[in-house]
């Protein structure tokens, strides 16, 4: 994931993988989760996402990591919120209510700033090129909680269709990555193109919608 690449999408308002609905399969495989409401919930590559908005709604506290200073700032804009600011170790922490948004690089969080409890994936890792992708799940799994458990949305396609981002991630991709620390379960598997015109527009022809529960392994 190149830094400036990112950034200049938010400077260039090119932010079609921004949805401005909430994620169904987070409101249909949330409480499989049983996470217990106060939790601290881990959304990482949160940009400015109604997700963190559903979940904070539903009683959860949102630690969010996010690289554009401008994706945060226009979040707590939306919400009407003016947050508190702090410095912490290279990372603006802006935070107001049930949100608490760490901008700078997430490779860079440690379990010690963020104490997570569970985690919420719909945008991180298919942002990450395969060759990041092991070193983006072995962070992922070290920030959260040793009794925790992730939420995670992935994306699959015929990658000669299209160059990523969005990177495609086959389940037994899914499976390789986080099977060493977590137990898989696929949830549920759908038709995602036509909700995705953005992709269809690139050329992509079939695309998978995947949600998968992750149980960390005693």
């Amino acid at each position: 994931m190149e830094p400036n690449f990112w950034l200049e999408r938010w400077q260039k308002s090119e932010i079609g993988f921004h949805s401005k609905d909430v994620q169904p399969a987070l409101e249909k495989h949330w409480p499989a989760l049983n996470v217990a409401k106060g939790a601290r919930v881990l959304v990482p590559l949160c940009g400015k996402s109604l997700d963190m908005v559903w979940l904070a709604d539903k009683g959860y506290s949102i630690v969010g990591a996010e690289l554009s200073k401008l994706a945060v700032d226009t979040f707590f804009a939306e919400r009407g919120l003016t947050p508190d600011v702090r410095n912490v170790d290279g990372f603006t922490v802006k935070s107001s209510g049930p949100y608490e948004l760490w901008c700078g690089d997430f490779f860079a969080l440690t379990r010690e700033k963020v104490s997570a409890d569970a985690a919420y994936d719909r945008a991180a890792l298919v942002a990450m090129p395969p060759e990041m992708q092991p070193e983006y799940a072995e962070k992922l799994a070290e920030l959260i909680s040793f009794q925790s458990q992730i939420l995670l949305i992935g994306l699959d396609y015929n990658s000669s269709e299209m160059q990523g981002p969005p990177f495609a991630i086959p389940r037994i991709a899914v499976q390789t990555l986080f099977e060493d620390d977590f137990n898989v379960t696929l949830l549920e598997a759908r038709d995602g193109l036509t909700k995705s015109e953005h992709l269809a527009k690139k050329g992509v022809t079939r695309l998978e919608e995947a949600a998968y529960l992750m149980r960390r392994r005693p």
